[in-house]
């Protein structure tokens, strides 16, 4: 059983209970996240225009490697006390892979539009926020590298296989 991007989503403890009443003796339960952080500059472009679009938001556009070390250690950590706490699992097992990942302006526009601070917006604020985006992105060479981190929690039903 795999959640890619979304086991946030679910109670941790009340899904690897369900997970482990699912899954047969050693099937797996995997949870994994990818956390990014773009260059300062991008982030800043994009920030502005947001912030512009929709300047009673709470979301924050600031490029923050160091909150993305702790956003994939947050995912885990509360991935695998779920899964101690529900039970029926051996011991959790933690995996991390940095990597980088180059974008073009519209590749990042796609990615951008999925992203929690932008589903919620009506669609004609959704529009005027990635056409700003785009512009800007424009203005800096429409190319660039984002820092990527993937985290995974994976682990076994307890149990005879």
């Amino acid at each position: 059983m795999a959640a890619g991007q979304s086991w946030h989503w679910v109670d941790p403890v009340a899904g690897a209970a369900k997970a482990a009443q699912v899954l047969r003796p050693g099937g797996r339960l995997a949870a994994f996240w990818h956390v990014f952080t773009p260059p300062q500059d991008v982030a800043e472009a994009v920030g502005a225009v947001y912030r512009r679009v929709v300047p009673d938001s709470p979301f924050n556009f600031q490029a923050r490697p160091e909150q993305a070390d702790r956003n994939a250690t947050l995912f885990t950590s509360k991935a695998a006390d779920g899964m101690r706490e529900a039970g029926g699992f051996g011991g959790p097992e933690q995996l991390r892979y940095d990597w980088e990942r180059s974008y073009t302006r519209d590749e990042w526009l796609d990615q951008l539009a999925s992203s929690g601070a932008l589903t919620r917006l009506p669609p004609d604020k959704l529009a005027e926020v990635l056409e700003g985006a785009g512009a800007a992105l424009d203005t800096m060479g429409g190319r660039f590298t984002v820092g990527m981190i993937t985290v995974a929690i994976i682990a076994a039903r307890a149990g005879e296989a």
